[in-house]
């Protein structure tokens, strides 16, 4: 079987609430998804999920390949992009691709893909964040009343920019999640939106109040002494990668025992999440795949020996996109369908209004100016103030 060719599409996914963080809200709750396609001549067709802007550039790289050799045109990819670089856009797309091969490669030995990467067990544990800066106390309570009635026990809060309102967001969620334990797992998350001058501040004041299970992103992803020194000061662990578009730009953190916990973003593919894993199970360190849309890197969680929990962002899927998998009992439980179990209705997606996304200018996905430098609270994330009672 050889790969032939490809299309893109893009759907979306409706949250029914506002999404964001401390840079940004997407007020209407409707995000874009993009679908890649990867078409064989076996009649076959590979999903992934994620951006695909530079498909033109980086497709002639897997055609005519046989799609089994899935690490193999992995790292083809990663050397068409030689001279210009991997990182950005060009990683995004290189990880949907692979994604989709992962997918073809499963469904080629007809069995889903956590039997094809080796795993034993199809139920894969997780923790439920609900990307909910803009969500006041009772709204919070009622988003993660719903996770507690699917067995979670674990939660990670947005927050970041006001530690007194963080510190009572985290407290309302671990009210709700002593249904199912007396001591939740708690995660704050302020996307690299402190400095390292209040960092270590700011967390102490958390924690004095809270335990938290990990800190996340406390400082830019880059900055190995940032990371060091909140380490070195917190009580809980600090976890950050999702943003670190290739293996080389963990060696400095992992070297420097800057993480506790090791994270990669579902949108950078398959086989990257494998190989980092790798690299933090030879640091003796466990590995959290960051959510996305269909819960597509849960298969390879299924079968890494260091998986520690996966962030489950949402229940519901995109329009047009089914995924043979459940949300229950703390975790995602894995089907039998072959592949990724992701299917694309293609009727469904056509004629959707493609105008929402995380990119608009109030968005998460936009660094506000004062980011990493504030002395006082902030009023708010960016985009709020769009959110309609």
């Amino acid at each position: 079987m050889r790969i032939t060719g490809y299309r893109t599409l893009r759907t979306v996914h409706h949250w029914n609430r506002p999404v964001g963080d401390a840079n940004g809200v997407v007020a209407a709750g409707v995000t874009e998804v993009p679908v890649v396609l990867v078409e064989t001549d076996g009649g076959l067709t590979g999903v992934g999920l994620g951006v695909h802007a530079e498909a033109d550039r980086i497709f002639p790289a897997l055609d005519g390949q046989d799609p089994r050799a899935v690490t193999a045109l992995y790292d083809r990819m990663l050397a068409h992009t030689f001279k210009s670089g991997h990182a950005g856009t060009a990683f995004g797309t290189i990880g949907a691709f692979d994604m989709a091969l992962w997918d073809l490669k499963a469904k080629m030995a007809e069995e889903p893909l956590w039997r094809t990467l080796g795993a034993a067990d199809r139920f894969v544990p997780g923790y439920a964040s609900g990307l909910d800066i803009a969500l006041d106390e009772g709204e919070l309570v009622r988003l993660y009343s719903g996770w507690a009635e699917r067995g979670f026990t674990g939660a990670k809060v947005k927050g970041g920019l006001d530690a007194d309102r963080d510190i009572e967001r985290l407290a309302a969620v671990a009210e709700v999640l002593r249904a199912n334990t007396r001591s939740p797992a708690l995660m704050l998350d302020v996307n690299e939106s402190w400095g390292r001058h209040e960092a270590v501040r700011l967390l102490a004041r958390i924690e004095d109040r809270v335990e938290l299970t990990w800190i996340e992103e406390p400082v830019r992803r880059w900055d190995v002494p940032g990371h060091r020194e909140v380490a070195r000061a917190a009580r809980a662990a600090v976890a950050s990668g999702e943003n670190l578009t290739g293996l080389e730009q963990f060696h400095a953190l992992l070297a420097a025992d800057a993480l506790q916990v090791v994270q990669t973003a579902g949108v950078w593919g398959i086989t990257h999440f494998l190989r980092v894993a790798t690299l933090a199970h030879g640091h003796d360190l466990p590995v959290s795949p960051v959510g996305y849309h269909a819960n597509p890197l849960a298969h390879a969680a299924a079968a890494v020996p260091n998986h520690l929990v996966t962030e489950v962002q949402d229940i519901g899927s995109p329009v047009g996109i089914t995924v043979d998998q459940v949300i229950a009992d703390g975790g995602v439980v894995l089907g039998d369908a072959p592949g990724l179990g992701i299917t694309v209705d293609e009727s469904a997606v056509a004629g959707l209004d493609r105008t929402a996304g995380w990119s608009h200018p109030g968005g998460p996905h936009v660094r506000p100016p004062d980011a990493g430098l504030r002395l006082v609270p902030g009023t708010g994330p960016r985009g709020a103030k769009e959110v309609t009672p």
